[in-house]
């Protein structure tokens, strides 16, 4: 997983076997065609964040996730469900700091939704791009 444009710190902060959630606002990075879904789900595997070279210099951490099999769900069928947009007019302002935590009630209900395999151990993180 890749977060923050590829920053360390937040990866330091998640653990082996944390959730992780992916958030997709757009199709791509720095589109203009909006997805806003729920796009991937997985467990962080027990291992330290490392850099890998993209090219022209930029060189972004990274830390490895076994991710679930499962399927894209809109946000916008689930803003009244969850506990970090339920009642919240600006459900999208909490997504743009790129890595937060969220309830085991809420990765549980994205989980549900997304249709993964649950694991029995749930320590919730969210990550979005």
């Amino acid at each position: 997983m890749q977060v923050c444009h590829g920053r360390a710190p937040p990866l330091r902060r998640v653990r082996p076997g944390d959730t992780v959630v992916y958030y997709s606002p757009t199709e791509r990075f720095q589109a203009r065609e909006t997805l806003q879904a729920f796009t991937a789900i997985g467990i962080v595997k027990d291992s330290d964040p490392y850099q890998v070279e993209m090219g022209e210099g930029f060189r972004p951490y990274r830390r490895d996730v076994r991710w679930l099999q499962a399927r894209e769900v809109p946000i916008r069928q689930m803003l009244g469900l969850l506990e970090f947009t339920s009642g919240h007019r600006s459900w999208g302002y909490s997504l743009r700091f790129g890595l937060f935590e969220v309830s085991a009630h809420d990765v549980q209900t994205i989980a549900q939704a997304m249709g993964a395999a649950w694991p029995p151990r749930v320590s919730p993180q969210l990550a979005c791009p």
